[in-house]
């Protein structure tokens, strides 16, 4: 089964707004459902059951205290000339929280065999383009300072994505909660 780790976003505060971003803004490419808005702390792809079940041994030993993660800003991955990914990132703190719990994710894994082959960067996948549209810096800078709310983190999830023609569809597996 196809497998990661992530903290859905909760808040329908952002949910909303996100929506309100997807509907306004000029970009040609596929808009992430509501439902399926997420940090990936680690994607570990194709993965027998037995793995699994190590997988979610390990990520239950990971400890952390709930925190706040203020969604604001616009990117785009590779790059805004040649676009791919459109995502939402964090604040400054938020995110340094978010790095710090994918490194957790990361050190537990690790004896499984899993590693990051790039470091992690605090992002919600918005749109996904398929096809070359060309440059959309100017269409990015107008939402470059854009906030769209906090959303507090208190627990993650280990997922599991099953690709429709439809898009993927995500089931939880395991969830581990933070420490009061």
């Amino acid at each position: 089964m196809r497998i990661f780790v992530a903290i859905e976003i909760t808040n329908n505060d952002i949910t909303n707004s996100i929506k309100k971003f997807q509907e306004k803004v000029n970009i040609d490419g596929k808009p992430v459902e509501l439902q399926n808005l997420h940090f990936t702390l680690q994607f570990l792809g194709e993965i027998s059951e037995e793995i699994t079940e190590k997988i979610i041994q390990s990520l239950k030993t990971i400890e952390f205290s709930s925190f706040d993660v203020n969604l604001k800003g616009i990117g785009a991955f590779p790059k805004p000339k040649f676009p791919r990914v459109i995502w939402v990132g964090a604040d400054e703190i938020g995110g340094n929280m978010l790095i710090q719990l994918s490194k957790k994710v990361e050190k537990v894994l690790e004896p499984l065999g899993f590693f990051s082959d790039k470091p992690f960067k605090p992002h919600i996948t918005v749109f996904r383009i398929k096809k070359k549209i060309g440059d959309i810096s100017g269409e990015l800078k107008n939402h470059k300072m854009e906030n769209f709310g906090i959303q507090k983190v208190s627990n993650f999830k280990l997922k599991k994505s099953m690709l429709t023609a439809n898009g993927p569809i995500y089931s939880d597996l395991v969830e581990v909660n933070a420490k009061k």
